[in-house]
């Protein structure tokens, strides 16, 4: 089946909705965060952990999984779920924003892009087409549309050309996409531009496709024209259908995507930080590894439900960190992807309650100590 998106409520202050997606491996509310696994895992963490921390989605990378193990392996192995024992539902990506990282600006043409692999640097080319046969094959529930992640900043003259390309492509892939059990989103591209920002979600809602994801945002814009490339597309976006903010994952950047009416959200940041040292807390990041926190006998976080806080302290953690022992790695990972679940629960139960613009000011307030 497809995936189906029902919106259950709206709040009364802001944009903010809650709604229900129902999918191939579950029905899961919405607001949502969702863990990224970029190699068919989720750093550190196992299915169980997962399970435990109540994530949802799990994100996977489609150029990661072309280049090794390779699609036609995943598909051999009964598909994703089966090849990394995960139950739930499962997203990947087009794998362009990795290939425009890795690409020339002259090696983007309306046929596809030409770039050298990060492992050998081997040349590859990836299309529309070959995108959408290896999610095909990679067999997830949601998978996306091939689109250009063009460089910020960059002129209007470029990006009014790459939002042609990527409507283009957009069509081109959904004319490929062969599998009725999954479900293909369409991507709103536009840069800082409002009025290309406006054309590409018209055009791309013209498609008609299962869910619409908003992208080109955080790739380097201050908060300000990130919230602004939001506003400039939300309001074409289906009220019937589920919106995506990809590569978002701050909490304040969560939270002013709700207000602004986005379902779900994804980002590496929780387990990249951790493996860092680094922790959210209700009261901003945390650095373990600082010496104050050397004989420090609390939890992470009072707030938090997760294992690592339920079991271990700060000074045992900054120990396992400081000695390089990954645990302390393993353990910051649960627990900050833990916290942005559980705050999206939270978010929901406010919308739920009429209080999101009171809860959304009041944890403002404490992350930011202002």
């Amino acid at each position: 089946m497809k995936i189906k998106y029902t919106l259950i409520k709206k709040d009364n202050n802001t944009k903010a909705r809650l709604g229900k997606l129902e999918t191939n491996h579950g029905t899961y509310d919405t607001p949502m965060f969702m863990p990224v696994g970029t190699n068919a895992t989720v750093k550190m963490l196992s299915p169980e952990e997962l399970k435990d921390v109540n994530a949802g989605i799990i994100l996977a990378n489609t150029y990661h999984l072309w280049l090794r193990p390779g699609e036609d392996l995943v598909a051999k192995a009964g598909g994703l779920h089966k090849f990394m024992n995960w139950n739930g539902p499962i997203l990947t990506d087009s794998g362009g924003f990795q290939v425009f990282s890795l690409a020339n600006p002259k090696d983007i043409s309306d046929d596809g892009v030409e770039f050298k692999s990060h492992i050998d640097g081997q040349k590859m080319y990836l299309t529309p087409e070959k995108s959408i046969e290896i999610q095909n094959k990679l067999g997830a529930d949601i998978i996306m549309s091939f689109d250009e992640c063009a460089y910020y900043p960059c002129t209007y003259d470029y990006m009014q050309e790459s939002v042609e390309r990527t409507l283009k492509w957009a069509k081109r892939g959904k004319e490929v996409h062969n599998n009725p059990n999954q479900s293909l989103f369409g991507i709103v591209q536009g840069g800082e531009f409002k009025d290309l920002r406006a054309k590409s979600a018209i055009e791309t809602v013209k498609m008609d496709f299962d869910g619409y994801a908003i992208g080109g945002t955080s790739v380097g814009e201050d908060k300000k024209t990130m919230y602004e490339m939001i506003d400039n597309c939300i309001d074409y976006l289906p009220t019937d259908k589920v919106r995506y903010l990809m590569g978002v994952g701050d909490p304040l950047d969560i939270l002013n995507g709700v207000k602004r009416g986005v379902d779900i959200f994804d980002c590496v940041q929780p387990t990249r930080i951790a493996r860092h040292g680094n922790a959210f807390t209700r009261y901003g990041k945390i650095n373990l590894k600082n010496a104050k926190y050397k004989e420090d006998f609390t939890k992470i976080s009072e707030e938090c439900d997760c294992y690592a806080c339920k079991n271990y302290t700060k000074a045992y953690i900054r120990h396992l960190l400081m000695v390089k022992e990954t645990f302390g790695q393993r353990l910051l990972s649960i627990h900050n992807i833990r916290f942005l679940i559980k705050m999206t629960e939270e978010i929901r139960q406010s919308i739920e309650n009429d209080s999101f613009d009171e809860y959304m000011q009041d944890f403002i307030k404490k992350y930011t100590n202002k």
